[in-house]
């Protein structure tokens, strides 16, 4: 681990909204499913409550990188690797308080965010429809507790699970 010589960072995304997005991508728009998310016993086209249901009940070491929960991903030993994380709800705000934090570091400037592999509007309004029985939203919530916790503890839950941001306080 370089942590202490070099500066890192990453963007997180609304787990609801990265669950919707995955689980239309890899299920409903590719021909083909991924081989990760076959093993794990995901079908093209399975209702949305039997994909969370199987995600749900899969070892981190079993996920598909693309569901994997992202707390895992940037931590090592409960400790986060990156220096700095932003938010995908909140891009431009937090793209240039990254760009802020790597010219007091005096590491070099960073150009405008450019726009990369976008499928869905901003709206993000299908979240909400994936989301209206309670009983999902409590899964996703006990499978991604500890990511709700370290990326989004200050922001409404609620609002999160039907695409919705307004964090709480401000950042």
């Amino acid at each position: 681990m370089c942590r202490g010589t070099h500066f890192s960072f990453s963007f997180v995304r609304n787990p609801f909204d990265r669950l919707v997005s995955a689980y239309n991508n890899k299920l409903l728009e590719l021909a083909t499913i991924p081989e990760r998310m076959k093993a794990m016993g995901l079908r093209h086209s399975m209702p949305f409550g039997d994909f969370l249901e199987v995600v749900a009940s899969t070892r981190d070491d079993d996920l598909d990188v693309h569901l994997l929960p992202q707390s895992s991903i940037l931590c090592l030993d409960g400790q986060l690797i990156p220096n700095f994380v932003g938010r995908l709800e909140q891009m431009d705000r937090d793209w240039e308080k990254l760009r802020r934090r790597m010219r007091q570091e005096g590491l070099p400037s960073l150009e405008h965010l450019p726009e990369k592999n976008r499928r869905r509007s901003d709206d993000h309004d299908d979240v909400g429809r994936y989301f209206q029985d309670s009983g999902l939203v409590q899964l996703v919530r006990d499978r991604f507790g500890d990511e709700l916790e370290r990326f989004y503890s200050d922001v409404d839950q609620d609002q999160l699970s039907q695409g919705r941001f307004s964090q709480l306080t401000p950042g």
